[in-house]
């Protein structure tokens, strides 16, 4: 085990409270990232900031407002690659949205979204090997994302709540763009055609969106009927689990709404 003395350990939270990230401070200071989170957690314990200490109040159980334009794009990202877990020894829960490394505007939108919905709570990022973790603390996660639930989503029903529909219905490419974002993917396809007795190639746009969960996968077609946006099943090895929009009209639409992963 390696031990830091007290003076890199000041240093370090000199470094946090003026707002540097934890992955960043570990990068300076040549220290595991852990033990970072972990200088961060007693600091602001002593200071009586611990996530959830005094938690704010919920649009749910209190009624507060909610950034519902915010709100439809987190549970798209949700539904797709969120989940909600409490760790042994832990009084408050996270929501987590596992983001790659390759698309650091897709981090910061998730953070700005996970900021708007719980404008009180603590939202922190966390590196991991390839990705890194957007989590946000609070008592009343299972509030606001009902679908919580005992093992994979795919292994669950999985529907919205009739106020989660409404705020779908209000705002649906927010909706769209989340799970595009979790789950799917803009790339570009190719064909070849003989025209004039040569063989040309041609290139267009497609967007993918993949999930194993049948219920999930509805909930995106469903809300891709209702905004006139043609999509398929595409049936690989066996597996019905993508779906794609590859007519041009329908593309036109998508990349005026959600556009390519950054």
């Amino acid at each position: 085990m390696i031990f830091h003395g007290t003076e890199v350990r000041q240093k370090a939270l000199t470094l946090l409270r003026g707002g540097t990230k934890n992955a960043e401070v570990a990068r300076r200071l040549n220290v595991p990232s852990g033990t970072i989170s972990y200088w961060r957690h007693m600091d602001r314990a002593k200071r009586g900031e611990c996530p959830g200490k005094h938690d704010p109040k919920c649009p749910q159980c209190d009624g507060r407002d909610l950034d519902m334009v915010a709100y439809s794009y987190l549970l798209g990202l949700y539904l797709g690659d969120g989940h909600i877990i409490r760790y042994s020894g832990h009084r408050v829960p996270s929501l987590m949205i596992a983001c790659t490394q390759s698309w650091p505007g897709l981090m910061d939108a998730c953070e700005r979204a996970m900021r708007a919905v719980f404008p009180d709570n603590s939202v922190c990022r966390v590196r991991r090997t390839g990705c890194s973790t957007v989590k946000v603390y609070s008592n009343h996660l299972w509030c606001l994302f009902p679908q919580h639930g005992a093992g994979k989503k795919h292994e669950r029903k999985i529907a919205l709540e009739a106020w989660q529909q409404e705020i779908v219905d209000a705002h649906p490419w927010e909706f769209i763009r989340g799970l595009i974002h979790s789950d799917g993917c803009r790339s570009i396809n190719w064909t070849t055609r003989i025209v004039g007795g040569e063989r040309k190639r041609y290139e267009y746009p497609r967007y993918w969106f993949t999930n194993v969960s049948d219920d999930i996968r509805k909930l995106y077609t469903d809300t891709l009927d209702k905004l006139g946006v043609e999509w398929k099943h595409c049936t690989r090895h066996g597996n019905p689990y993508n779906i794609s929009v590859a007519r041009k009209e329908s593309v036109a639409l998508m990349d005026a709404h959600v556009g390519p992963k950054y």
